[in-house]
């Protein structure tokens, strides 16, 4: 018999040469899936652009999203074109050159013959203007500059404290949904037992049909609740991608473990939120330069001063140099007080917007703190008392329906109940890590 019809003693110890044929082929086999394996791996993307391990914590979701999101890499680059800009203000401006063909037709030397070229006229004068905006304007302009540009940066900071609250809530909704779908599934094997009873009662005479079909039935609805835990498990991952700039449906690691609660000091964090959320910081910084724009267009009232050196070459005759003194008189003072009053207003308006955000920002922060104790609160009990108790009840029911003590539907009340509960504690944990990252984001990291 040829070896290549002898698969069958691959998985069959002990059946003579028939084994050493197949081992024989399956060494070939080996070798021959090798080969094709090293070929395939020639055409595999790079291990990194899959990212196996994206996913399973918060920590390499977020040092993924600094690496590739695209919007804050805009924020990023708009920000520091923001601090090169800053480099200009303040800056002399470009002086101006003029040439001037005096007597172009040369009638003041006799000669009357018309050019346009310098030395060819009667005489060639060279200015250079140099202006010279009155003293301080200058620095204003570059203090208010650079005001606006650490504005702009401690935005990109508010910005990604934004990104990564959102980032945060889709992997803890990618948690959830998991977590969720994991516990359906196992309670689909507790029905299943359960079913396997109440048909093995009905069977022997014990039990009611009613008690199989309300099993059945419940044994469908467990599985429709599985089918959408399975939908939303796939939007929740899709959300993730999306927030990661992936492909909705690239692959993502199993969720770990849930951060633990902390016990933060609610002074510490309101003073904190205070003096160093970078939102309000960035409103500050606007102030800044809104009242330095104030002070930059109260001395428009001061004239700017232009300084210019004139060469002069006549044509046949002693080369000389003139020095200019020039200034621009502000006498429009209404536009002038319109641009004054605008500033002015504009910093009481970066003032009001700054106490807005922090009256925000406040309540949002107290919101969190009753969310996160509450939270923690039914957690504890919840994990502590109530689970317990229901898991004891579910066991009781199923052990008194076994003796033939309590009927079907004291069982499955005790399973639902049990259902519930864990339901419940899956909640709580939930609401409570939102509640953390929300403090997070206000906060700060560190709590």
């Amino acid at each position: 018999m040829a070896c290549g019809v002898r698969w069958a003693a691959f998985a069959a110890p002990g059946t003579g040469p028939g084994l050493r044929c197949a081992s024989s082929g399956l060494r070939k086999l080996r070798g021959l899936r090798g080969a094709l394996l090293g070929l395939a791996l020639l055409w595999l993307p790079p291990a990194s652009a899959g990212e196996p391990g994206l996913g399973a914590d918060l920590g390499g979701v977020l040092a993924h999203a600094r690496m590739h999101h695209p919007g804050f890499a805009a924020d990023t680059l708009e920000a520091a074109a923001a601090r090169a800009g800053a480099g200009a203000a303040g800056a002399l401006p470009d002086p101006r050159f003029t040439i001037e063909l005096m007597d172009v037709n040369n009638a003041m030397s006799g000669r009357n013959d018309f050019s346009v070229l310098p030395g060819q006229v009667g005489e060639t004068r060279y200015r250079v203007v140099q202006m010279l905006p009155w003293r301080g304007k200058r620095a204003l302009e570059a203090q208010a500059a650079d005001a606006l540009a650490a504005a702009r940066e401690a935005a990109v900071d508010a910005g990604w404290r934004e990104l990564a609250g959102s980032l945060k809530a889709a992997w803890l909704r990618y948690w959830s949904a998991s977590h969720e779908l994991a516990l359906y599934r196992e309670q689909l094997g507790t029905l299943a037992a359960l079913e396997d009873a109440a048909l093995a009662r009905y069977r022997s005479g014990a039990g009611s049909q009613q008690a199989v079909l309300r099993a059945q039935g419940e044994h469908t609805e467990l599985r429709l609740r599985i089918a959408s835990a399975e939908q939303a498990l796939a939007g929740a991952r899709a959300a993730l991608n999306g927030l990661l700039d992936r492909p909705a449906d690239a692959a993502l690691a199993a969720p770990g473990a849930l951060p633990a609660l902390p016990r933060p000091d609610a002074a510490a964090l309101f003073e904190r939120l205070r003096s160093e959320h970078p939102a309000l910081a960035s409103l500050g910084m606007q102030i800044d330069a809104a009242r330095l724009s104030a002070e930059r267009t109260r001395l428009e009232r001061y004239p700017d001063v232009g300084v210019g050196l004139t060469y002069n070459r006549p044509r046949n005759g002693i080369t000389s140099y003139d020095l200019m003194l020039e200034m621009n008189i502000p006498l429009q003072r209404a536009p002038r007080h319109a641009r004054e009053l605008e500033a002015e207003r504009m910093r009481e308006a970066a003032a009001a917007r700054r106490s807005a955000e922090e009256a925000r920002l406040r309540g949002a922060l107290g919101s969190a703190l009753a969310a996160l104790e509450g939270a923690r609160t039914r957690e504890s009990l919840t994990a502590a008392s109530l689970l317990p108790q229901v898991s004891a009840g579910f066991e009781a029911a199923r052990a008194a329906y076994a003796a033939g003590r309590a009927d079907f539907d004291t069982v499955l009340e005790a399973w639902r109940r049990l259902q519930d509960s864990r339901l419940a504690l899956l909640g709580a944990q939930a609401d409570g890590r939102m509640a953390l990252f929300e403090l997070q984001s206000l906060a700060g990291e560190e709590l």
